[in-house]
């Protein structure tokens, strides 16, 4: 592992996982193939054991965009609310909030579903979802999908093979999953996109 991704990792992990997210035991969605990794309801958040969200932004590497992660009520449905304003300024270009499986690069297995299935809310805007694998090196090796989120909630499903290699040079293998992000990502924008659920789905 090269020292620049462990001082980005380190510099991300010191910001503190929200005290409202609790990790609860996930199971599959009774009457649904999904298994769910994150599911806000009420003042509640369930997770997968051990897993946690954080937000940062591009400024962990020297750039001035501004990111705020709540839990907040959006249109009738609690979520997490990442919001911030995304400038290229200073070479930099990003907010995100991103799920981690554990602290020490653990992976999920999630080789037996199809792909991501997320329920979310935007503000008609573009935004980037990156997944980090055992595969991944250099801090910007990742693979990427993006996708416009409108001003309403709706699920959006994405497989696998819909995911872009960035860097990488193997397809994507999701036996080793480390980390799913949703980015404001590399251009000059408001960001405002909630997220009410996250799940696997057959």
């Amino acid at each position: 592992m090269s020292i620049a991704r462990r001082s980005l990792v380190a510099a991300a992990a010191t910001l503190p996982v929200q005290p409202w997210l609790k990790a609860l035991a996930a199971q599959p969605d009774a009457g649904r193939d999904n298994l769910v990794l994150t599911r806000v309801s009420g003042s509640a958040t369930d997770m997968l054991p051990g897993a946690g969200w954080r937000g940062f932004s591009d400024r962990v590497m020297g750039g001035v965009s501004t990111a705020n992660l709540d839990q907040d009520i959006v249109a009738g449905k609690s979520c997490l609310r990442l919001s911030g304003n995304v400038t290229r300024e200073s070479n930099g270009g990003f907010i995100q909030m991103a799920l981690y499986f554990g602290r020490n690069y653990d992976e999920l297995d999630a080789s037996e579903y199809s792909g991501l299935e997320l329920l979310v809310y935007g503000n008609d805007e573009d935004y980037n979802v990156h997944i980090r694998t055992s595969d991944c090196g250099w801090y910007d090796e990742s693979y990427r999908h993006t996708l416009l989120v409108p001003a309403q909630w709706q699920r959006i499903r994405i497989p696998w093979q819909d995911f872009t290699a960035n860097k990488v040079n193997k397809p994507l293998d999701p036996s080793s999953l480390q980390r799913i992000a949703l980015l404001g990502w590399m251009r000059e924008f408001q960001a405002d996109i909630c997220l009410a659920e996250i799940s696997l789905y057959s």
